[in-house]
């Protein structure tokens, strides 16, 4: 019998809880650090991206051209009947200043404890689909609709705007709209909750990405293209993480199965497998 460890005081000591809690822990940590320093590196390279926005102006006229051709309706038209409604335009000010950051880190919180397998590559996908959002701000500089003649800047109109009314406040690229991370991160989102639960209700989840697309073009953070061209980007880089990861886990169950099946021979004593 293997003999049980005592402390100091004469209580058992578990190692092994002990050591499984511990790294639990330290997991956590490792994962916010890793996440924190993913974040702060796509907030730097935008700040810096800013200083290259002469032409932010110039595309967003471009891509208004662009919309037109491809028969998309217009956005100022949207959000001019919605101002109609009242308070719709504060609501959808709270929703776009408040839920796309802190719900997509809850998200990956609760899959990092719950969902382990499933929380890998939902970190991945996210930090592969903000690099190439980076990329997109820097190439493509995008004055948001809220600057341009036509719309209204609802944040600056009822007080709740998290830019400021100048286009040089605060930290903040003000011309990183193309593509919408909102859109991009709601549709991960909606994505990692469908696949990691089990609950009748979790396609109610699509109602994120379709809620967050309506906000950035009521309240004039978006245009169309910035959200379709997000989705674009999000839907292949989804099937990637998820297709890689579950050939890794077939493998995996493959080799299990090939050693539980040679698992019984094995044991088999010298004596036993020479008689008849």
């Amino acid at each position: 019998m293997a003999q049980m460890t005592l402390d100091r005081v004469g209580q058992p000591v578990l190692p092994e809880l002990g050591r499984s809690r511990g790294g639990g822990i330290w997991r956590i940590v490792r994962e916010v650090a890793l996440l924190a320093v993913l974040f702060g590196v796509y907030n730097l390279g935008r700040f810096l991206s800013a200083e290259h926005s002469g032409s932010a102006f110039a595309h967003a006229h471009e891509l208004i051209r662009w919309e037109a051709r491809l028969g998309l309706p217009s956005e100022a038209t949207l959000q001019h009947h919605a101002l109609q409604v009242d308070g719709l335009a504060r609501v959808a000010n709270l929703f776009y200043a408040t839920v796309h950051f802190p719900l997509t880190a809850m998200v990956l919180l609760w899959l990092m404890i719950r969902r382990p397998a499933e929380y890998g590559k939902a970190r991945w996908a996210l930090a592969s689909l903000t690099g190439l959002a980076l990329i997109g701000h820097m190439v493509f500089p995008l004055a948001p609709p809220r600057m341009m003649p036509g719309w209204v800047d609802t944040g600056v109109l009822l007080g709740q705007s998290v830019y400021g009314p100048s286009t040089h406040s605060g930290v903040a690229n003000q011309f990183a709209a193309m593509p919408s991370l909102h859109v991009g991160w709601a549709l991960m989102v909606a994505v990692f909750l469908i696949r990691a639960t089990r609950s009748r209700w979790r396609w109610l989840w699509i109602a994120h990405p379709l809620l967050t697309f309506t906000v950035v073009v009521v309240t004039a953070n978006h245009y169309w293209l910035d959200g379709l061209v997000a989705i674009a980007l999000a839907a292949p880089l989804l099937l990637i993480f998820d297709s890689s990861s579950s050939a890794r886990t077939r493998k995996g169950s493959r080799s299990s199965t090939s050693l539980a099946a040679a698992a019984p021979m094995s044991n088999q004593s010298p004596i036993s497998s020479s008689r008849p």
